[in-house]
């Protein structure tokens, strides 16, 4: 419940309270899906952390927060210097706003995976955060309030549809509520129910809960809470810490345990090839016969024989013998005893190798115990490298090559320089995607993502066009000229420098050069 409108009006009332008159000095981004806010009053600063992720949404406000040296930008350039006049929390929705001097509104949607951040400027979004959100462009501040009717007459007339007319409540509240036995109660003890889950929503203790190895975060005095604080900030903070932390046992236990994984089937595939070539081995010893063969009948054996057939000591059945003509019969014998021995050598070292893998394979599944059994970072990495699978820094994913849009439900993706436009259109594409290119001067490869059974509809192509034209030197220009061809007809040829290549048939159209945001429809 810590994106939940119930613990979002008490965190911003709080922070109301804390950031009023602050100065908004910094705001910048050095990882993927998280900005930090920081604000000062001449004595002290105050951070605001925004981890936007895909699978994990949360405000936390740490005490200090020191900036990275590389790879980080700055962002919304025109809050810099602005002071925070008030914190603003939209009724009845996940949504809360910073309001700042000059008309500009940074409005928090923590709407979970499509939770972002909008700077808003005389009723007009300026600029967002996570811009594969297109539509939060379309943002109207106005609309964000949601008025709702508690009283008692609304209930009564709303009863058999009490879910929609409390919409804020979300399936966390009505969970609860059907804990509590809600829909088998008569009227009043429904209506008196409500009333009792909104005191606890509105005059909130936070609770941070252990569930199946998860944290939960909840406003309400269920299971055994690990924690439970009076403050909302105090309270997400520990929430975003223990998560955060949890999440990274979690990213690496499966990382290490995929590792693992790979070591054993690769493990258990060698034993299974290697004891059949062993069971071969063990059965065929012919080497060893056709050399005592040959020594029992060293005085029969003509010099010069090339082949000889000879009856077995053991089942008196016919045993051919292929023989060197250039060698005499005992030299011929000896050769097999060599290889005879050679075999045996081989036989040994093959049943060491399958015994020593093994005993690797029921190592790793004691590892794998041990590491399932991991509750803290620190001891997970001190077994990974006690094992030879500690994860080294160079070892993490390369950043993709392109800048992501998103458009009618079509991916576009843009290269972000020469070197990423080889990669994006070499590596990252296929003959069926649309590719485009600003006409005759250098700019960014981009590519439509091909969508089976769909056309690429004309108001996608002009998108992605103005994001080719955008991103050339031509973006100043009224109009440019953009390529437009499927890949299939774009080639590079050998020694052509980054970025170029050869398209074979095209069409051009012409667009206004735009980022994204500009895009009208």
């Amino acid at each position: 419940m810590h994106n939940h409108y119930y613990f979002l009006r008490q965190l911003s009332a709080k922070l109301h309270e804390r950031v009023c008159g602050f100065t908004l000095v910094s705001c910048f981004s050095q990882t993927k899906d998280e900005l930090v806010i920081e604000l000062n009053n001449t004595r002290e600063s105050f951070f605001i952390q925004a981890i936007l992720d895909a699978d994990f949404s949360c405000l936390l406000f740490p005490e200090k927060f020191y900036r990275a040296r590389k790879n980080s930008i700055d962002l919304f350039g025109n809050l810099i210097l602005k002071k925070v006049l008030s914190v603003r929390q939209f009724q009845n929705e996940r949504s809360f706003a910073l309001e700042m001097e000059g008309g500009l509104h940074l409005v928090f949607k923590m709407h979970g995976n499509f939770s972002n951040i909008v700077l808003i400027k005389e009723n007009s979004v300026a600029e967002i955060f996570r811009n594969h959100l297109q539509t939060d462009f379309q943002t109207d501040m106005s609309a964000l309030d949601r008025p709702l009717d508690f009283s008692k007459e609304n209930f009564l007339h709303n009863q058999k549809n009490v879910e929609a007319i409390y919409f804020t409540f979300g399936k966390t509240v009505w969970n609860y509520l059907k804990q509590k036995n809600f829909s088998q109660l008569d009227t009043e003890k429904q209506w008196q129910l409500l009333q009792q889950t909104l005191y606890l929503l509105e005059t909130p203790t936070y609770h941070i809960i252990e569930n199946r190895g998860q944290f939960v975060f909840s406003l309400f005095p269920e299971g055994e809470a690990v924690q439970s604080f009076t403050d909302p900030i105090l309270a997400v903070n520990e929430f975003a810490h223990r998560t955060l932390r949890e999440r990274q046992i979690l990213t690496e236990k499966k990382e290490v345990l995929h590792r693992l994984l790979v070591k054993q089937r690769n493990a258990g595939s060698y034993i299974a090839k290697n004891k059949i070539k062993l069971a071969e081995l063990s059965q065929d010893r012919h080497y060893q016969l056709w050399a005592d063969l040959v020594m029992a009948h060293l005085h029969t054996i003509k010099p010069g024989t090339g082949k000889i057939t000879l009856n077995s000591f053991y089942d008196n059945a016919p045993v051919e013998i292929k023989m060197k003509p250039e060698l005499n019969a005992q030299q011929n014998a000896a050769i097999f005893y060599r290889k005879a021995k050679n075999q045996q050598i081989e036989i040994n070292k093959l049943s060491e190798s399958i015994i020593k893998k093994e005993k690797e394979l029921s190592d790793n599944r004691v590892n794998e115990e041990w590491i399932n059994r991991c509750t803290d970072i620190k001891s997970l990495r001190e077994i990974t490298a006690s094992i030879g699978l500690k994860i080294k820094p160079d070892e993490k994913t390369e950043p993709l090559p392109y800048r992501e849009f998103e458009w009618r439900g079509f991916r576009i993706w843009v290269g972000k320089n020469a070197e990423a436009n080889d990669q994006l259109t070499l590596k990252y594409s296929y003959k069926e995607d649309l590719w485009l290119h600003a006409k005759d001067v250098a700019g960014s490869h981009v590519l439509i993502k091909y969508q089976a059974g769909k056309n690429f509809p004309k108001d996608v192509i002009e998108y992605a066009a103005g994001l080719a034209a955008f991103y050339s030197k031509r973006k100043n220009e009224s109009l440019c000229p953009v390529v437009v061809t499927p890949k299939k007809f774009v080639r590079k040829r050998k020694g052509d420098p980054a970025g170029a290549v050869v398209v074979e048939k095209e069409e051009v159209i012409l667009v206004e050069p735009r980022d994204g945001s500009k895009f009208k429809v």
